[in-house]
């Protein structure tokens, strides 16, 4: 009988690399963990999670003899590891193989915030180049004063990239960091308040729930854009949406929402928010290093060695 479960949605190859290393049972999501029988349920020793489905007390009530979860991704907020340590049960992600993607999706996504890029296509394309001549000027990103919320392996890719682009980079962090002359803030209003860019990179979980206050938002002003690679429950989006159509806030940029993938609607109307579809890690190359990663740490947790990338 199989010792490890697979929930999530896992594509054919991810599947392929499951079922030759660890020939799982396959599961859409944990509400259907209730659906095994006691025996499968109890000779279950790891689990391969994927999703942003909660996976907490409930389930581990159903898996007594589970004794480690290995995420797919780098958040893993979707898992009560409270709950896990409580258990004795080891929780590991998939940090450092995705950092050169999403940061790399940061920067796409704050210059084509600022050149209008979807909006320049879109008029080359209707034909009004042609017929109506130049589009409009838009605004210089290079040189500018940017900050970063969450100075950890992500952010630090971003900042670095940035740097290239002759920015002023400044950043909020718990505690200050080991930089070539970038300015700490000590808390994010005053981040906010000093730049004319703001990025969030923070870990997602209870903890930084609207860490970016409408207090935040309200510092950065009118000419002030954020730009969001986290989750969605970083930002006060209420506050956020309001900004953006008041022009308290000149734009964002946002690759992660509340309730993805149904979003609020309010954001579909306004022409100053570039939006994305929670693709920061979304490339061939960097889905499958993550997939083997998480298959290592079940790997790691069976043969009763350390987890590669434990997170307690």
């Amino acid at each position: 009988m199989t010792h490890t479960l697979a929930i999530g949605p896992y594509n054919d190859d991810e599947k392929q690399g499951l079922t030759r290393e660890l020939s799982p049972i396959y599961l859409d999501g944990p509400a259907s963990v209730a659906n095994l029988d006691a025996a499968q349920r109890e000779a279950i020793k790891a689990v391969a999670y994927k999703g942003h489905h909660a996976f907490g007390a409930t389930e581990m009530d159903l898996l007594p003899n589970v004794g480690a979860v290995a995420n797919y991704g780098v958040g893993y907020d979707a898992i009560d590891v409270k709950e896990a340590s409580a258990r004795g049960i080891k929780v590991s992600n998939t940090p450092g193989v995705l950092n050169d993607d999403v940061a790399d999706l940061a920067v796409a996504m704050l210059i084509m915030q600022g050149r209008e890029m979807e909006h320049a296509s879109a008029w080359a394309r209707s034909g009004k180049w042609a017929e109506q001549g130049e589009y409009r000027l838009n605004r210089k990103v290079s040189g500018g004063r940017v900050g970063i919320v969450g100075l950890g392996r992500i952010g630090r890719e971003i900042a670095d990239r940035l740097a290239a682009f002759k920015m002023d980079i400044h950043y909020w962090s718990r505690s200050e960091k080991d930089t070539p002359g970038w300015t700490h803030h000590a808390d994010p209003v005053s981040l906010a308040d000093a730049v004319d860019y703001l990025i969030v990179a923070l870990v997602g979980g209870p903890d930084t729930e609207q860490f970016v206050s409408k207090e935040v938002i309200a510092a950065l002003g009118s000419r002030g854009v954020l730009v969001n690679i986290s989750r969605g429950s970083t930002v006060d989006e209420g506050a956020l949406l309001d900004a953006l159509e008041s022009g308290a806030i000149a734009g964002a940029a946002l690759d992660v929402f509340l309730n993805e993938p149904k979003i609020d609607a309010r954001f579909y109307a306004l022409d100053n928010v570039v939006i994305q579809p929670h693709q920061g890690s979304g490339t061939v190359e960097t889905r499958a290093a993550m997939a083997k990663l998480q298959r290592d740490n079940v790997l790691a947790f069976l043969g009763a060695k350390e987890l590669l990338t434990p997170v307690n």
